[in-house]
């Protein structure tokens, strides 16, 4: 089954390479993207969006992604967030979890990772 992700990333580089490869090597449909926090919190709280998956930077061009994890605290049951960063040490892991981040993924070396992990909610979901 085919998940619907929504990537909060402000780099376009980075954010399309990651679109190219969750859509093609995880059963990713990717509904949008946002490069700011307000942007993100805005679309992910849209009332009747049906998304599985957001995937969230913690640095961006406005704002954070903990402000985005803060906001999302409430989402549905089923909905997924996790963290894609550079800055995925130990202390920003524990601080992610506390704000609802389902998995924190290093964008340096976990990238394969963040892939199985799609893979696994996807078929979990089917």
């Amino acid at each position: 089954m085919e998940l619907k992700a929504f990537i909060v990333e402000d780099n376009a580089t980075i954010r399309e390479n990651l679109i190219g490869a969750l859509e093609e090597l995880a059963a990713i449909q990717v509904l949008g993207w946002a490069e700011a926090e307000n942007d993100a919190k805005a679309w992910l709280a849209k009332p009747g969006d049906d998304w599985d998956l957001a995937i969230v930077d913690l640095f961006l061009k406005q704002g954070s992604g903990l402000g985005i994890l803060d906001a999302l605290r409430g989402r549905r049951p089923g909905q997924r967030v996790v963290v894609l960063s550079n800055y995925a040490t130990t202390d920003m892991r524990k601080r992610c979890s506390q704000l609802g981040a389902d998995a924190v993924f290093d964008k340096s070396n976990e990238i394969d990772a963040l892939i199985d992990y799609c893979v696994q909610q996807s078929h979990a979901r089917a």
